[in-house]
């Protein structure tokens, strides 16, 4: 008796032919392809953030019930003035205008930097914003980079917290340092 012939399979291989099993698909090209994805919106909400702080006042002068502190006082600890105000890095910035930006109500401070040291540098200005009962709401900063001696830059600080009423704006540290 002889045995019966089958015809071989057609189409591909099954699993329990012989063949190994399919392999299994991960997530990792879903998971990596969503991270970029966040990080490309992280960006643009940074960037309309930006646009929106630098577009929102109409002038140079502080909105109502914002007001200025001086810039002139060195350093963080309420120097009692017996500085020069021209002496050193912090005599290097003045504060311009500090208001609340109407599209956010987070505070910001306008600053103009002037390179009074003979080597081109750059410069990071740290600023807190304060209510009328000297609670500290925020801080924000500024910087610039490669400004020559001599040289003006416009900067903004933006706070980062909603801001109403009175609000005051103090530079508190001035770093400079040759680019």
């Amino acid at each position: 008796m002889s045995q019966p012939q089958y015809p071989p399979p057609s189409g591909p291989p099954q699993p329990g032919w012989g063949a190994p099993p399919a392999p299994k698909k991960s997530g990792a090209g879903k998971i990596v392809g969503f991270g970029c994805l966040g990080i490309v919106l992280l960006f643009v909400l940074f960037a309309i953030i930006a646009v929106a702080a630098s577009s929102g006042g109409g002038g140079d002068d502080p909105k109502p019930g914002a007001s200025m502190a001086s810039a002139d006082a060195p350093g963080r600890h309420g120097d009692d003035g017996a500085k020069e105000a021209s002496a050193g890095p912090s005599g290097d910035v003045k504060l311009i205008a500090c208001e609340i930006e109407a599209f956010t109500t987070w505070p910001s401070a306008k600053l103009t930097i002037t390179n009074r040291s003979s080597k081109t540098s750059n410069y990071m200005v740290q600023v807190e914003f304060v209510d009328a009962k000297g609670t500290r709401i925020s801080e924000g900063f500024a910087g610039t980079n490669n400004l020559r001696p001599g040289q003006s830059a416009q900067e903004v600080a933006q706070g980062t917290a909603e801001a109403t009423g009175k609000v005051t704006c103090r530079v508190t540290d001035v770093t400079r340092y040759a680019s």
